[in-house]
């Protein structure tokens, strides 16, 4: 995150409040979060926050660029501040654990039967599902 949140704020014409300070350095500090766990970071850091205001920023800071919303099947929406390059996730079945994973693809990527059907492809969205090394060692049954 840089080292001015307020004025990556004002460079994209929001308006700085303490709530939106909050929940953008929340997203910087857990990233991989979802709206819920960063409004608990937010209370923690600022007190009283309703649900509705983490779900509005959370939405504006999207629709900016300055957050990226990831929405894995059957899971709550998580939001990262990693955005501008082409990353993909891992996320762990058990325990929910979600990782950045580099793309091997070239920046954009390109899908020959989308260049024909007239698309111009500006992202992919690909997420890798398993287990992660602490689940791996986990007893049967029971989650690290």
């Amino acid at each position: 995150m840089p080292t001015d949140p307020a004025a990556l704020l004002r460079e994209h014409g929001i308006q700085v409040t303490a709530q939106r300070l909050a929940v953008l350095r929340a997203v910087a500090a857990r990233p991989h979060s979802t709206a819920d766990e960063i409004a608990e970071e937010v209370r923690a850091a600022i007190g009283a926050i309703s649900r509705q205001a983490v779900y509005d920023t959370l939405g504006i800071l999207v629709e900016k660029g300055l957050i990226r919303r990831i929405e894995p099947a059957g899971s709550p929406a998580r939001f990262e501040d990693r955005v501008g390059d082409n990353h993909h996730h891992i996320i762990c079945r058990a325990c929910g654990k979600t990782v950045d994973v580099d793309c091997g693809a070239s920046m954009p990527p390109r899908l020959t039967d989308a260049a024909r059907a007239g698309f111009r492809i500006d992202e992919a969205e690909v997420i890798y599902w398993g287990a992660c090394p602490d689940c791996l060692r986990a007893p049967p049954g029971k989650k690290p």
